[in-house]
């Protein structure tokens, strides 16, 4: 769920000072109307160890009126706090109508470390995390606008930064806990884990969570001030109108920074000249279909289904993948579905039940050419669905693969990715030749005048939805043998993992 906040996005010194005069400017005109408009504003600010958080509402202080503002930081409870109810803290810091609060954390970091640490299990977790869904829906339906930031940093960065900070913390308003501080160090995928659990869980149309990567220091505040600044912007249009759902996600694309490190998507990451030779080819596809053969087999044995979804650019090689893995896939225990647009019967419903309808039955498997996730990408870039209801179905798509996984599906999900070049010389070897010529449409190529966006709607499909139970295989497809192998490898290896850590359902 956090590789798109490891693509490694920076902003110059020059470009943040160019923007910034701006941002502060308008964001303290939208403070301004907020009183006005009698809207409380809560900002939860939370994220790994090491991402700048205190820096950031440091900003945010600098840039709007301070004394409109409360911060507050939740560390160890008071006597009075222990005394009381958990929440009782919080409801002590809500702002009045028109003020702003920013809390460090909120009422997440409490959960968070808890699991943490084992000092409670998935269950407990959970139940809490109901607690907050429930608490944050009653704020909003009050008329509080929650806004909700994650910062996040890959593992080098982090450790870089924790270590640089420690040598300095005499003269730093920033400290940490030695034994805190070693164990952050030491167990960084755990706190991912954890960390994924409870944003996942808790990123609702209501108040969503606005994952930020902090890699860049100038980046990640830059962001956060367009975000918000949007955010505010949207519910003060909404005023009078639907109030409810203005809370949620920015309802258009955040205008990000003009500087070209700040455009770097996860897909910018991609080896794109990673190739194979043909011998070494032919060697692992016989040997990877063989494998596969037998694991599919097994998993019937062992009633584990399969629901495999394939996305990529035109032309980015999905039915060659596809057709890789299907040739050692008895054909009883398969289906391949071409998702196209949507037929008048299934417009009729909502856009995941035609995929509901081919969930396959334990021990088969489904194959999807092209998949549910055409409403985060193909509608949303082409507009034809409304922002107000693309975005919810970040968490939308999140339930509907957590409920696969929990009944035992093993979920697989590939995006094929080639070069911009690339692409255009496979669409003129289409077209140019006669039997491939039907693969080639004129919407492919007005798909190409929109390859920046739909490289964004990507970066935010893989930062929403690459979850623990189904994460995105991101494969760099210039050289088609190399992706189907990168495919059939994938593959093989989750079906065996999968399988051998399970007895199936019974």
């Amino acid at each position: 769920m956090f590789e798109g906040a490891k693509t490694g996005r920076k902003v110059s010194k020059s470009v943040f000072k160019k923007e910034e005069q701006q941002l502060r400017t308008l964001l303290l005109n939208k403070q301004f109307e907020l009183k006005k408009a009698k809207i409380p504003l809560i900002v939860i600010v939370a994220g790994m160890e090491g991402a700048g958080k205190s820096e950031v509402v440091n900003r945010l202080d600098e840039w709007l009126d301070s004394s409109g503002i409360q911060v507050h930081a939740f560390w160890d409870p008071s006597d009075e706090e222990r005394d009381r109810p958990r929440y009782w803290r919080f409801w002590r810091t809500m702002p009045p109508k028109g003020q702003i609060a920013i809390l460090f954390g909120g009422w997440y970091m409490q959960p968070i470390e808890q699991r943490y640490f084992n000092q409670c299990d998935d269950s407990a977790l959970e139940r809490e995390l109901r607690r907050i869904r429930d608490f944050e829906r009653m704020l909003v339906e009050d008329g509080t606008l929650v806004v909700k930031f994650w910062y996040h940093l890959d593992e080098a960065t982090q450790r870089e930064r924790l270590k640089e900070r420690a040598q300095h913390s005499e003269n730093a308003r920033w400290k940490m806990l030695p034994t805190k501080k070693s164990h952050v160090e030491e167990h960084y995928d755990k706190f991912e884990h954890v960390a994924e659990q409870v944003v996942r869980h808790t990123d609702s149309y209501h108040a969503p969570w606005n994952v930020v990567e902090a890699t860049d220091e100038n980046y990640g505040q830059l962001t956060t001030g367009k975000i918000l600044l949007q955010i505010i912007e949207q519910r003060l249009n909404a005023v009078g109108d639907d109030p409810k759902g203005a809370g949620g996600y920015p309802m258009g694309d955040i205008d990000l920074p003009d500087d070209p490190d700040a455009r770097l998507t996860v897909l910018d990451n991609l080896d794109m000249s990673a190739s194979i030779k043909k011998d070494d080819y032919n060697k692992q596809l016989k040997s990877l279909q063989t494998e596969l053969h037998e694991l599919v087999w097994l998993a019937y044995n062992q009633r584990r289904s399969v629901v495999m979804a394939f996305e990529g650019v035109d032309a980015g090689g999905k039915g060659g993948a596809i057709r890789r893995c299907t040739e050692a896939i008895d054909a009883r225990l398969y289906r391949t579905i071409s998702v196209g647009a949507p037929t008048d019967e299934e417009h009729a419903h909502h856009y995941l039940w035609r995929f509901w309808r081919h969930i396959p039955r334990d021990g088969y498997m489904t194959i999807f050419d092209r998949s549910w996730y055409g409403r985060v990408l193909v509608e949303r870039v082409e507009g034809f669905t409304p922002a107000s209801r693309w975005r919810p179905a970040y968490m939308e798509i999140n339930n509907f693969e957590e409920q696969l996984s929990e009944h035992g599906v093993i979920v697989l999900k590939f995006w094929l990715q080639i070069t911009k070049e690339e692409q255009l010389e496979r669409f003129q070897s289409r077209q140019d030749t006669p039997y491939k010529a039907h693969k080639i449409t004129e919407e492919d190529w007005r798909n190409r005048e929109k390859w920046d966006d739909y490289c964004m709607a990507v970066n935010d499909m893989v930062k929403h939805t690459s979850t623990e139970q189904a994460p995105w295989h991101l494969i760099p497809g210039n050289d088609k043998r190399y992706a189907r192998i990168e495919v059939l490898s994938t593959v093989v290896n989750t079906l065996r993992r999968a399988l051998n850590g399970s007895s199936g359902r019974k």
